[in-house]
């Protein structure tokens, strides 16, 4: 039987059982915003029973272990679904820098004649486009017109500078792009090392102490989470505790060391890929920002910049061979209306732009009036082109225009998509893993009233040694 010792012991024991169980709840409250934290809960036990003269007897309950109310199943697929989010998130933004450089506002109901004329008043190409062909048309009214003739010139050159403007845009975009890899790319090699020195700090403590890290477990899935959303990333279960992680097939954390790192690299022709640093090979990633990046770059980003370049390309051929075929007010004939080969360089010929009459709106030589070139250069703005797959110059446009603004959509559908699948999932975490206010101050007044009692246990046990020792007085 325990007698009075035993159960002075006993509430001892009690004591310290319920101030532990006051401490959990503590901890838990002073975690209830942090988002990485999962929720401890004390685990008591009875503690051995010994023998009495009515049978065996309870001594009471000691605090065994403080549990971490987590779902490993719940916890891999946020980390699945952070990638995901992550290549998604990373998409959209690129298309909406690309959207911003072509001056179009497009939204995810835009069709593609809409979208070749803008919103918020924006002076696009398709306007500047519209506004040469108009010129000639005016021009074709009053060939003799040196007013007429520096509009034709000034229209051309506005436009050829919205050419020049949109490609150094879209050039400087890919560049940050470029950038945006790189920094991910160091902060996914940040992650890592941060995770095997985690998994050195868990086995750790968890070799020297009873019990589980639950607090760096906590750190280590935030950071694992964290690396997810950066590049897709494969978890399993390592030696004491630790996490292994790998990337595309290739193991960058095992136990406490980091295998290896994420660099990036010149695939040639400046297009920047990623590959693990020691092995040298090149990663195919499916997941994250940095795969989301590089495909927007190298897909919907570069497919803009190539259909902008052909659409310059083939206006300053066209033009040309129209100009090239009339004659000015000089009688001159054979020169080009445009210079360049494409929209990074395409501009006014410099003859022109500073001598009006050499502009060759004739289709007759000494003909001042005629107009039949200049009707030529008009009537190009409703021609189909073999060029543009027998489309006109702004159908052309407003195709890709409407190519980008649907792939932005596409994009922004399946974000919104992806924001439910995470809301539902981090609410089937925060039902396990989340700290409720409520519970633990039910919890705390549990334990406060519990500790009283073994308090109070203690007290009527001395009363009673106390009786006891005084027995012969």
């Amino acid at each position: 039987m325990l007698g009075l010792f035993g159960t002075l012991d006993l509430g001892s024991r009690s004591l310290a059982t319920q101030r532990q169980g006051v401490e959990v709840a503590g901890h838990n409250l002073a975690n209830v915003n942090n988002p990485a934290y999962a929720r401890q809960r004390l685990d008591i036990q009875t503690s051995p029973t010994v023998s009495s003269w009515v049978g065996p007897q309870g001594t009471g309950a000691d605090a065994v272990a403080i549990v971490q109310l987590r779902s490993s199943l719940i916890d891999r697929q946020i980390t699945s679904e952070a990638g995901v989010r992550g290549s998604l998130e990373a998409q959209q933004s690129a298309l909406q820098y690309a959207q911003a450089d072509l001056g179009q506002q497009l939204d995810r109901l835009t069709s593609g004649a809409a979208a070749a004329q803008g919103v918020g008043g924006a002076h696009s190409l398709s306007d500047g486009l519209a506004d040469l062909f108009n010129s000639f048309q005016s021009l074709s009214t009053n060939v003799s017109s040196q007013v007429e003739r520096q509009v034709v010139l000034q229209k051309a050159a506005d436009l050829a500078a919205q050419f020049n403007q949109t490609d150094r845009r879209l050039g400087e975009l890919t560049g940050v792009l470029d950038d945006s890899v790189a920094a991910d790319v160091g902060s996914a090699n940040s992650l890592l090392r941060g995770i095997a020195r985690l998994n050195d700090q868990i086995a750790t403590t968890e070799l020297n102490k009873d019990g589980a890290a639950n607090d760096l477990r906590d750190l280590r899935q935030q950071k694992v989470e964290e690396l997810a959303k950066l590049v897709k990333v494969d978890v399993s279960a390592g030696a004491n505790g630790a996490m292994d992680i790998s990337i595309a097939g290739m193991t960058m954390v095992s136990g406490i060391q980091v295998a290896d790192t994420l660099e990036t690299y010149d695939a040639g022709g400046g297009q920047i890929l990623v590959r693990a640093t020691t092995a040298g090979t090149p990663l195919a990633l499916t997941g994250g920002s940095i795969e989301g990046t590089i495909d927007a770059r190298d897909g919907a980003v570069a497919g803009l910049r190539s259909n902008v370049d052909s659409l310059a390309s083939l206006l300053i051929t066209e033009v040309n061979a129209v100009h090239a075929a009339g004659f000015s007010l000089t009688g001159s004939t054979g020169a080009a209306f445009f210079t360049g080969n494409g929209s990074a360089n395409i501009a006014v010929d410099s003859a022109l732009a500073t001598n009006p009459s050499l502009l060759q709106a004739a289709g007759v030589a000494g003909a001042a009036g005629d107009n039949q070139t200049a009707l030529a250069l008009a009537r190009l703005a409703s021609q189909g082109h073999v060029g543009l797959n027998g489309q006109t110059f702004s159908q052309r446009y407003a195709q890709t225009v409407a190519g980008l603004g649907q792939s932005l959509a596409s994009v922004n559908t399946q974000l919104g998509d992806q924001q439910v699948v995470d809301a539902m999932l981090m609410g089937q975490r925060d039902s396990v893993s989340g700290v409720s206010l409520d519970e633990e101050m039910t919890h705390l007044t549990k334990y406060q009233q519990a500790f009283v009692a073994s308090a109070k246990l203690i007290r009527t046990v001395e009363e009673m040694l106390d009786t006891v020792v005084n027995l012969k007085r």
